[in-house]
């Protein structure tokens, strides 16, 4: 009897560390991070009426983007599409600040080419988001559900 209820639970244990115990590779609190993003991303330049108050709706993402692409780093998953998204992101961050100082500089808060630069830094964080999303979701080799 003994040995059956050992045999019982060697089974158990051996199909425990299968495919049902994989680790949980779809990294939940950066996916609640991404989705928080998102929604701050859609609400952002919802309610405001010039260019340069929605400019300061983008600077209110800067954190949760850094804190989105700090949990990417430490679950070890960046690669070259995420970190062109993240350089292109830098790069219309700093053409919307440059256009931003022009449009106060000329007085103008409907200033056209911040306009053009906010609506080219949304699209980089929707494309940043993009690519975060993608590595989130990625199985790792083998997909995470090779025995132990």
């Amino acid at each position: 009897m003994r040995a059956l209820a050992a045999l019982a639970a060697c089974t158990a244990l051996v199909a425990g560390c299968g495919s049902d115990t994989a680790p949980d590779w779809g990294y939940p609190e950066l996916g609640k991070t991404l989705r928080s993003l998102s929604r701050d991303l859609d609400q952002a330049c919802e309610r405001t009426e010039t260019p340069q108050s929605c400019a300061e709706d983008l600077d209110r993402l800067t954190a949760p983007t850094e804190r989105a692409f700090a949990q990417v780093l430490e679950h070890k998953l960046l690669d070259a599409d995420a970190v062109a998204a993240m350089n292109e992101l830098d790069r219309a961050r700093e053409a919307r600040v440059a256009a931003a100082e022009e449009a106060r500089t000329r007085q103008d808060p409907h200033h056209l080419p911040l306009a053009r630069a906010v609506a080219a830094e949304k699209l980089a964080y929707e494309h940043l988001l993009a690519e975060l999303e993608r590595l989130r979701t990625v199985p790792p080799p083998g997909d995470g559900t090779d025995p132990v």
